[in-house]
């Protein structure tokens, strides 16, 4: 990735990750409370790199080449072997938006789902009122194949959510990832 780099994140990362999820307007659309940002942040840096069985996730740092800082992380969870489906998710320090960074790594994440892990098939499930990442997905060639209207309980009120889905012979001939508009 030309602007970002995914890595593993390591314990020394901890703080930094913390710091990236812990802002209102990072997680504004996020469906889980931000106290649980801490738990999530210990989990990165004890997680995996591998996937074992379906239930399994990697997840990865994302940093800024150019300063060494990490932006944001990104997921990947891997949910049934005999389908052959997963789901990416991500999340991105507001001072980043516009640079290409969630498409760069969500990329990655498909790269290694569909051709590392041989999934068929990959979600991503998003909160209506986060545009820019309705925009990083459908930039990415995702098409959105349901909307559900208030369907979880999200931050004191009803959310509605956008499910997105790509298959490997929709990703396996994109040779570049399309620029940032």
């Amino acid at each position: 990735m030309p602007g970002a780099a995914s890595d593993h994140v390591g314990r020394h990362r901890r703080d930094a990750v913390v710091q990236v999820r812990s802002g209102r307007r990072a997680v504004r659309a996020v469906r889980r409370p931000r106290p649980g940002w801490c738990r999530a942040a210990y989990r990165i840096g004890l997680g995996r790199s591998v996937f074992d069985a379906p239930g399994d996730d990697v997840s990865l740092g994302v940093e800024e080449t150019a300063t060494g800082r990490l932006v944001g992380d990104v997921v990947l969870f891997w949910h049934s072997e005999k389908d052959r489906s997963g789901e990416v998710g991500y999340i991105f320090h507001p001072g980043v938006r516009g640079r290409g960074y969630a498409g760069e790594a969500v990329a990655a994440l498909l790269d290694l789902g569909f051709g590392g892990l041989g999934l068929h098939r990959i979600v991503a499930r998003i909160n209506e009122l986060n545009e820019a990442s309705v925009r990083d997905v459908e930039r990415l060639g995702f098409r959105r194949e349901a909307r559900t209207v208030e369907s979880i309980w999200f931050k004191g009120g009803w959310a509605t959510m956008l499910e997105y889905a790509l298959l490997e012979r929709e990703w396996a001939p994109r040779s570049q990832i399309p620029p940032v508009r």
